[in-house]
């Protein structure tokens, strides 16, 4: 059975458990306990949340975990010494350390993140790589994995950090099964992003949603101002004008945004050809792909590939 060792701190976000119920439905799901799960802290004794919930604890001390995962809080917070010396001691002795959300910026001042990709929620992503400029910050993630040491996006990402550490553990089968218990997607990839084009986009009018939708939906297609117009019953001048005012962009960068994201999640989870992932979401040809992935990520589409496949992304061949 692997240990687990949970630390939390005052004011720690309580949505950082989500990713405790994975590991206790692996015990369930299993039929036999795969995981023991420890509250740390570092003293002891209730642990207050940020919303007043109180979480009994055990003071840090000598005892071995197979895992230990820094919680999150709605800000970062300023460690302890005593919190960064156990961390700081942790991975020698442990299989891998993991941090939820702006718990990144303990496993960052115990030392752990020097060299290392990591990502945490987007909002601090940069305050993350300004103060510890010597990691590799990569803010669009929804969780990465460089060697032991295992990073997520906000709270709701540690499910999926969970996720695939019991799939690294006990296989996709489980962890496909946990997924399904917990109604979640099995699972999200580590490389996809935190973002949503459509999300992101925030279109106010019904019309103008309704070209967005329709553009989705019909990627492979040239996407003209003329046919994302009629979608939105309105004339191409007063779409173009209506579009730009609602959502920031014109019409053709904003068609780009979503064939980017679109052609990012066939590179990550699928052993397509580039040409074909190029000609299936719209591009004209790989090299104008290329290059909409440079501008976007500041990554060509094979590097997102291979990012996928270290964090242990299933491909599909259909």
């Amino acid at each position: 059975m692997q240990r687990i060792g949970f630390i939390v701190f005052p004011k720690f976000q309580v949505m950082s458990f989500a990713a405790v119920s994975v590991f206790e439905f692996a015990n369930i799901t299993a039929g036999t306990p795969l995981y023991e799960v420890h509250f740390l802290s570092e003293e002891g004794g209730p642990v207050r949340s940020s919303v007043g919930m109180a979480v009994e604890t055990e003071p840090f001390g000598e005892a071995a975990f197979d895992t230990l995962i820094v919680g999150g809080g709605t800000e970062p917070i300023e460690a302890s010494p005593g919190l960064v010396a156990f961390v700081r001691r942790a991975l020698p002795a442990s299989r891998r350390v993991a941090a939820i959300c702006t718990g990144a910026f303990v496993l960052a001042e115990a030392g752990h993140l020097e060299g290392r990709r990591a990502t945490t929620h987007w909002a601090y992503a940069r305050d993350l790589q300004a103060q510890f400029p010597k990691m590799k910050m990569e803010e669009d993630r929804i969780f990465i994995v460089d060697g032991p040491v295992w990073t997520s996006a906000g709270m709701t990402a540690g499910i999926d950090l969970a996720l695939a550490m019991v799939e690294k553990d006990h296989g996709a089968e489980l962890a496909r099964s946990i997924a399904r218990k917990l109604v979640v997607y099995h699972r999200r990839a580590g490389g996809q992003s935190q973002f949503s084009a459509l999300l992101e986009l925030e279109p106010k009018s019904d019309r103008i949603q309704a070209a967005l939708s329709y553009a989705k939906r019909n990627l492979r297609g040239p996407l003209s101002v003329e046919e994302l117009a009629e979608a939105a019953h309105l004339s191409p001048r007063q779409f173009s004008r209506t579009f730009r005012a609602e959502t920031g962009q014109s019409p053709a960068k904003a068609v780009e945004h979503l064939r980017v994201e679109a052609a990012r999640l066939m590179m990550e989870s699928s052993r397509h050809p580039i040409d074909v992932v190029a000609s299936e979401t719209g591009f004209a040809d790989r090299e104008r792909m290329r290059r909409a992935f440079l501008r976007a990520f500041g990554q060509p589409p094979q590097a997102i590939r291979r990012n996928a496949q270290a964090e242990g992304t299933p491909l599909l061949t259909s």
